[in-house]
């Protein structure tokens, strides 16, 4: 029998906020376990939750972007589990009153445009972090990150096939990056996702049993999990079996998912509403106010860039996959109104820099006015394609201007007629055979003859005017 995949998807966006969700205490990653910590976020007796409004406006410019039916009066409720990370003994999430109802997001697979349905997006926040130490006697809890502001979006079983959900991580992420209220870094655990996938028979409309596919941080392990859990479930049909509702994990040395635990039910956590906190109530003139700060979003942009610069949809698609890289070229094209040759360095060698030295191009130590000077120096004819080619790695690492990286090196191009002329009459002299094959109708032998100049100049001869003066000289 032929099943069908169908997979719906939850994502975990951490919220660039400063601070938590509920308390004053740092957000910041990758600090010495349990400093970052208060009597709130540890639930110590007597503490009071307080909500952070910048949270509470990215949840709502999230929803915007993603064409949801905001929930003008939301509220949060406890989800009951006990967990060593979760020092409450319940998270604070959003249940029945979500911030951000029913939406949708358009994606691209496979030169097709496909709508995926948001079900709904809320606010919750996250849990602390256990740390297993394999040379210790047991396991330890670092809870900086209890606190943490999440927006948790889930998408109805709309997708069918590994690659439809690639595509959504990817257009979401790039979304919440482009709004700037998540950094999108999945390795920090910035950008989690959970599929759940189940199987039916081709041509039916009841659906399977689902399985959840817990906390994945990589777009190829999200695709590897899907794609084993696929033939995985298809196999235990196969054999008469029966699909557990279940959480699995994914194991990336063993390229297989494994048993975490029996999924719960909603009523499983026994949700009912915080009393510590007032539901929030969503003024229709600020939620306007919001609309307006939400920027040109990365699809937008794409279709912008191909039809006012001229760019291919591949050139356009890598430029705007990246809003800073997006915006380091635009930045260049007001400077140097060459839009091709800008985005080819910017795509090429910038791009291949940043990726060698894992920086971001907003963190890139060549800003795009020094590279803008470089590609002025190559236009106006001051040294040629070539050297600056060669010289733009160590213009990337300093902070020297492209000109005096130019004389430091010798490579400024020879551009005078009268000493070209002397190179080129040498060059001649030398091949009197290729000359003659040239005159003779071989014309292809021109460039022979303008790589021998070339040589003779060390690679400094304008190569435009060699090839104009050697034409002259050949005429002649």
């Amino acid at each position: 029998m032929t099943y069908e995949p169908v997979i719906g998807v939850e994502v975990h966006a951490q919220l660039q906020t400063k601070t938590k969700l509920f308390c004053a205490c740092s957000t910041s990653f990758g600090q010495p376990p349990n400093t970052q910590v208060c009597p709130v976020c540890l639930a110590l007796p007597g503490s009071l939750p307080v909500i952070n409004q910048r949270a509470v406006e990215m949840a709502v410019r999230t929803g915007l972007a993603l064409h949801c039916e905001l929930t003008l009066a939301n509220r949060f409720a406890r989800k009951n589990y006990f967990y060593p990370d979760l020092p409450k003994g319940y998270q604070i999430s959003q249940y029945d009153l979500p911030i951000c109802g029913p939406g949708w997001l358009d994606i691209s697979v496979n030169g097709k445009t496909k709508r995926v349905r948001i079900q709904r997006a809320h606010l919750e926040e996250d849990a602390g972090k256990n740390v297993h130490d394999d040379s210790a006697q047991g396991s330890y809890v670092d809870v900086n990150r209890a606190g943490t502001p999440l927006l948790e979006i889930v998408t109805e079983p709309d997708l069918y096939s590994s690659d439809e959900v690639d595509a959504y991580l990817k257009t979401l992420r790039e979304l919440l990056v482009y709004l700037d209220v998540c950094d999108g870094n999945m390795e920090q655990g910035s950008f989690r996702c959970e599929p759940n996938i189940s199987l039916r028979p081709q041509g039916q409309e009841k659906l399977g049993t689902k399985v959840e596919l817990k906390n994945i941080n990589s777009f190829r392990y999200a695709k590897d999990a899907l794609n084993y859990e696929i033939i995985r479930q298809a196999e235990v049909l196969e054999e008469g079996g029966a699909i557990q509702q279940e959480t699995r994990l994914w194991d990336v040395n063993k390229g297989q998912t494994a048993v975490m635990r029996s999924k719960e039910a909603a009523h499983d956590y026994r949700y009912f509403p915080d009393p510590d906190l007032l539901p929030v109530t969503l003024d229709s003139a600020w939620i306007e106010e919001l609309r307006d700060t939400i920027p040109e979003l990365a699809s937008v942009r794409r279709k912008r860039f191909i039809q006012d610069y001229q760019l291919s949809e591949y050139d356009a698609g890598i430029l705007t996959d990246s809003k800073g890289l997006a915006d380091y070229f635009e930045v260049g094209v007001k400077l140097f109104a060459h839009p091709k040759t800008v985005s080819n360095w910017v795509t090429g060698e910038l791009l291949r820099e940043l990726h060698a030295s894992n920086t971001t191009p907003e963190a890139s130590p060549l800003q795009p006015e020094r590279l803008i000077d470089l590609l002025q120096l190559v236009d106006s004819g001051t040294i040629s394609l070539k050297a600056a080619r060669d010289l733009f790695p160590a213009l990337y690492s300093s902070e020297m201007s492209p000109e005096q990286l130019v004389k430091d090196k010798g490579l400024l191009q020879v551009s005078d007629e009268g000493e070209l002329n002397i190179m080129i009459e040498d060059v001649l002299a030398k091949h009197s055979a290729q000359v003659e094959q040239y005159r003779g109708g071989k014309e292809a032998v021109l460039g022979f003859l303008v790589g021998q100049v070339m040589k003779a100049s060390k690679g400094k001869a304008n190569p435009g005017k060699v090839n104009a003066l050697l034409k002259r000289s050949l005429a002649s």
